[in-house]
């Protein structure tokens, strides 16, 4: 284990940048000792581990992140400062302050520093009494402020005078060598202190693919620990955790590969772990009831075998060189399905029933998600239409192994028979679930599987899935939401010389079924004459 950093000539000119500001604090007389500046934590994990970063925190021993952050500001408005390093060396500065309710015990400043995204804080230690949850917070020593941080690997400093790793837990080196995620003091008490701390310990286990230490892991199970994580934590900081977890950049960095286990890893720890009811649900409602997870291994374990498809060393189902390649496309479709499997054991829970009933129901899944992790509208959205669509995407998928099962015509007579009304079922059940359909059809996939009682069972659902998605290619039906209509509603109006009604949808659903039956036609006349034809039960004006 390597126990020296070589910084790269951007980080160097960081350093000196930060100790050129350290000797302009003392020329302004307000200060009677120089401070000392660290780089700390996770910079300072990842350089070891030779893992780029570009988020540094900088350790200040004798004033707040924003004092120094003022300063900065004085500093490089210098003529001398200018003319080492030039203009708009800073971003804007931001102060974040504490929030001791929410076990947020620390004000910061942040700014971007010649291209990097740094972190003002100052050393501090944290004084707990038996009857406060809160801590009295003070400027601490680099020894006192490596002790109450979340694990000994995120505890190191590089010191900037020196340009030394420093190990003041003792045990930072070591734990890196081993590849184990442990806390510096003892675990009940640090995670009772910071109950996020403990999601904090899975993501770096999983992102890492290091062990928790296995007196962590017990405090982790601990019940007033689970209590305090469901309620003593925002779920706006549990949300940035989870969706660390499962490899969602941030703002600045370029959207990553999400093909590695550290999604898959993150959700079998929480699993295994017991803290899926802690995290995955509404803290809001008081008696909210625990969902069963007994089954949900099987959907996060099949998910991890689907996206390995056609990797180096692995051996897939032939079902599964279908489903791939149609459901996961890009990026984002890896993110969404990671997203969606966290919310498959309340796929079949009621839904909840907004106080205006003229609303659509919210699913138990897509309020989950929303007060759970506070995820945004997008991925709210993206599971409440998941859970909705589920039961019509299931019957959609079962239709062609039933046709195929039950018709007896010979082959071609029964292509040809059930093509159209195929296209015209299935085109316009795409066309219902929008864009995201294919995130929905993971997400019913997924909760099948959850659902199979056997390996066999498992595989008939899939070799489901990759037969009807087969049959959707084959009908050129993948991108049907986006199948333009050949006549719109001001052409119907004016073939049939009348107004807008509540006849009008009903008509430009007809021409859609219309075109889907009939993929090679591109005139708006045979549209329109399937509509006359039933001019009458679409209840058009005369």
């Amino acid at each position: 284990m390597k126990k020296s950093i070589k910084l790269t000539p951007e980080e160097a000119t960081l350093r000196q940048l930060f100790l050129d500001i350290s000797s302009y604090v003392v020329t302004l007389g307000d200060y009677h000792k120089k401070p000392e500046l660290r780089f700390a934590g996770g910079w300072v994990r990842d350089k070891l581990l030779n893992l780029p970063s570009k988020d540094i925190d900088v350790a200040i021993s004798n004033m707040t992140g924003s004092e120094f952050g003022s300063l900065m500001k004085q500093y490089v408005g210098l003529p001398e400062a200018r003319h080492k390093y030039g203009n708009n060396i800073l971003g804007r500065l931001a102060k974040i302050e504490a929030n001791p309710e929410k076990s947020k015990h620390l004000e910061t400043a942040t700014m971007k520093v010649l291209g990097f995204d740094i972190d003002l804080v100052n050393l501090r230690k944290e004084t707990y009494t038996n009857d406060s949850r809160n801590p009295t917070v003070e400027f601490g020593t680099p020894k006192e402020d490596a002790l109450r941080r979340d694990s000994t690997i995120n505890a190191l400093f590089y010191n900037l005078e020196t340009s030394k790793v420093e190990d003041f837990t003792g045990r930072g080196f070591q734990d890196m060598k081993r590849k184990v995620i442990k806390t510096p003091l003892a675990p009940l008490q640090t995670f009772k202190d910071d109950p996020l701390r403990v999601l904090r310990s899975i993501r770096f286990a999983s992102r890492l693919m290091y062990e928790i230490d296995p007196e962590d892991e017990m405090a982790m199970r601990d019940r007033t620990i689970k209590a305090a994580l469901r309620l003593k934590i925002t779920r706006d900081r549990v949300r940035v955790e989870i969706l660390k977890m499962l490899g969602w950049p941030e703002p600045h960095q370029s959207l990553c590969f999400l093909e590695g286990p550290s999604p898959h890893r993150a959700l079998s720890l929480i699993d295994r772990l017991g803290l899926y009811n802690e995290v995955f649900t509404d803290p809001t409602i008081a008696d909210c009831k625990l969902v069963d997870t007994a089954n949900w291994c099987q959907t996060y374990n099949q998910l991890r075998d689907i996206i390995m498809t056609g990797s180096e060393g692995s051996s897939s189902p032939e079902s599964f060189k279908t489903i791939r390649p149609i459901l996961l496309q890009n990026p984002e479709d890896f993110y969404h399905a990671w997203i969606l499997t966290c919310f498959v054991p309340w796929a079949r829970e009621p839904p909840r029933f907004p106080q205006k009933s003229s609303k659509r129901p919210i699913s138990a899944a897509g309020l989950a998600a929303r007060e759970g992790i506070k995820a945004e509208n997008k991925i709210y959205k993206l599971v409440d239409d998941a859970v909705t669509h589920l039961q019509d995407i299931v019957e959609k998928k079962n239709a062609v192994s039933h046709e195929d099962q039950t018709t007896t015509l010979p082959l071609k007579r029964k292509q040809g028979a059930c093509a159209e009304s195929q296209r015209e079922m299935q085109g316009m059940a795409i066309r219902k679930w929008g864009p995201n359909w294919r995130s929905s059809a993971m997400y019913a996939l997924l909760a099948e599987v959850a659902e199979a009682k056997t390996v066999t069972d498992s595989r008939a659902v899939l070799d489901g899935y990759s037969s009807w998605l087969l049959q959707l290619q084959s009908l050129n039906l993948l991108k049907a939401y986006e199948t333009p209509l050949l006549v719109k509603g001001d052409g119907l109006m004016e073939a049939f010389n009348c107004k807008g009604g509540n006849w009008l949808p009903a008509a430009l659903d007809c021409v859609m079924k219309w075109q889907l039956r009939n993929p090679d036609r591109k005139d708006a006349a045979g549209a329109i004459a399937e509509v006359l034809e039933r001019k009458e039960e679409l209840n058009i004006p005369p």
